[in-house]
């Protein structure tokens, strides 16, 4: 097999089909990068469930002066609520362990987190005072999926304000994590589709502007594999490129938004890493040779029979 005319016609078919070829590669581009978020969005996901996994608890808020649920009709929960409630939570299989956070403790939390430089709000900040807060009881689990049995055990208990539950507040965080990961995906499959049209197009165009030199290599014997090569090689260098430039675009996030942005900025989750990208990238590597090889082979079976 002469090497030289395999590049020969390489470079020539890429000439012929310079447009074609560039609407391939961008489309490969663009549906591998959006393929590639998608699964650094689920990668960061996992990590995220994972890491609040392990740090969710159940909140039980005792009653206070200021309560007005059911079970707060006597106002401040007694001595003896509090025993039963401990009771409960030390008994409960569900628990790993509890603790009781004071008055003070929450006061402290709240003052830390709602700081405001409008002074009609300090002045309302300022009038409140530890003995409005609540106590409550910070509930470790030992399964963070098993947490309906102690809440329920306790959440309609004398002296009880209100249990809260964290998942309550994380929904909406991985809600919309989950819409932006299968929107990704959802975009990346159409324009996969429009990549593999595209491919099948350029084969079907290049092998009509070749046919009389293909059917002079039929009439001397040359091989399929042969004949098929220049066209592979095109299809090769397209995705090489498209799967170059995702790969940058992938890498470049997480160098920009990642690692100088949200890492340095934020230490409320754990952040997917280079690991993570080095993941995506080889499996839309593997996608985009698979996109573009795969309808080759499938075309130039079709359209090289001269």
């Amino acid at each position: 097999m002469q090497l030289t005319y395999v590049f020969s016609e390489l470079g020539n078919g890429l000439r012929r089909n310079l447009s074609m070829t560039v609407a391939v590669v961008v489309t490969i581009f663009v549906s591998l990068t959006l393929v590639g978020m998608g699964l650094l969005l689920n990668a960061q996901a996992h990590k995220a469930e994972q890491y609040w996994g392990s740090r969710l608890q159940i909140t039980v808020f005792l009653c206070n002066q200021n309560s007005a649920t059911p079970n707060c009709v006597n106002g401040e929960a007694t001595p003896a609520q509090k025993s039963a409630i401990e009771k409960v939570l030390s008994t409960n299989s569900e628990v790993a362990s509890w603790r009781l956070q004071s008055k003070q403790e929450a006061y402290d939390k709240w003052r830390a987190a709602y700081v405001s430089n409008n002074d009609t709000e300090r002045r309302v900040y300022q009038s409140i005072k530890p003995s409005d807060m609540q106590e409550s009881y910070w509930v470790q689990l030992k399964n963070p999926e098993r947490f309906a049995g102690i809440k329920a055990a306790v959440q309609d208990m004398a002296g009880v304000n209100t249990v809260r539950d964290l998942r309550e507040v994380l929904k909406p965080i991985y809600f919309w994590m989950n819409v932006f990961k299968w929107g990704a995906i959802a975009v990346a499959g159409f324009l996969i589709v429009a990549a593999v049209l595209q491919v099948g197009n350029t084969i079907r165009l290049a092998a009509f502007a070749r046919r009389r030199e293909i059917g002079i290599m039929r009439l001397v014997g040359a091989s399929s594999l042969y004949i098929q090569l220049p066209f592979l090689m095109e299809s090769l260098v397209a995705a090489v490129i498209g799967v170059g430039l995702a790969a940058g675009s992938l890498l470049l996030f997480m160098w920009v938004v990642i690692y100088r942005t949200l890492r340095p900025s934020s230490n409320i989750v754990a952040w997917v890493d280079w690991g993570n990208a080095f993941w995506a990238i080889g499996c839309i590597a593997l996608i985009g040779l698979a996109l573009t090889m795969l309808p080759t082979l499938v075309m130039t079976r079709k359209y090289l029979k001269v």
